[in-house]
């Protein structure tokens, strides 16, 4: 369990200093705040069966490029959790037009905005400077897009990605911090060097500021207990 008393997601490794280890206090305080108002204005819409279609033909048009081969058996391994596919291309859109164009409709749809007109301008994500304005508004516009995207399947989401009542599987981590990685390494990230290990506690912080918010609408009892409840 972190420090904060939340969840945990995966186990960061440790490394240098090339990626900012975690969000700010501030960021972490806004971000809580925008997915407060995405909770608002949340719709019970159910999900036609269109968009559902077109949802599973931009995965497996994904998983058919070849430069994302390297994720692929991540991106499996979420699908065998029957995680909604969503979710799935909502943490691939940071670095692929194509889930970006499928999220942003979906979210149009269902709550009438997309994240460019829900996200908070004024958030920053290194207080140190190491990523520019340009990277952080990328930055800022994906978390608020899988925030949104998880207000509107909270309790389908979680149920699939949570090992137990503390603990989130450690394949959500893994891809997320390559998606970050390639995110880095392009043009619009800065085309950083930054080392997989050293970027792992930067995508936890990532991870529990977009999951927490929403943990309330996970029913409990469905989840099998950690084992130090059960000492």
């Amino acid at each position: 369990m972190s420090e904060t008393g939340g969840i945990d997601i995966g186990a960061p490794g440790e490394g240098g200093s090339s990626a900012p280890e975690q969000l700010s206090e501030e960021a972490k305080q806004r971000f809580a705040a925008a997915a407060a108002a995405i909770q608002a204005i949340q719709r019970e819409e159910k999900r036609s069966k269109k968009r559902d279609t077109r949802v599973a033909r931009t995965i497996i048009q994904f998983l058919n490029d070849e430069r994302y081969t390297h994720l692929f058996v991540l991106i499996s391994r979420l699908v065998a959790r029957d995680c909604p596919s969503i979710f799935i291309l909502a943490i691939l859109s940071l670095i692929n037009d194509e889930c970006l164009n499928v999220v942003q409709e979906y979210l149009k749809e269902t709550t009438g905005k997309t994240e460019a007109e829900a996200m908070d301008n004024s958030i920053e994500l290194s207080a140190g400077g190491d990523i520019n304005a340009q990277a952080n508004r990328k930055l800022i516009e994906w978390i608020t897009r899988m925030q949104m995207v998880l207000s509107l399947e909270a309790q389908q989401i979680l149920e699939k990605l949570m090992v137990d009542e503390r603990n989130i599987d450690g394949t959500v981590l893994q891809l997320t911090t390559f998606v970050l990685l390639e995110f880095f390494q392009s043009k619009e990230g800065g085309a950083k060097d930054v080392p997989f290990e050293s970027l792992q506690p930067f995508t936890a912080s990532i991870l529990q500021t977009v999951l927490e918010p929403f943990l309330h609408m996970v029913v409990k009892k469905q989840l099998p207990k950690s084992e130090d409840e059960d000492a």
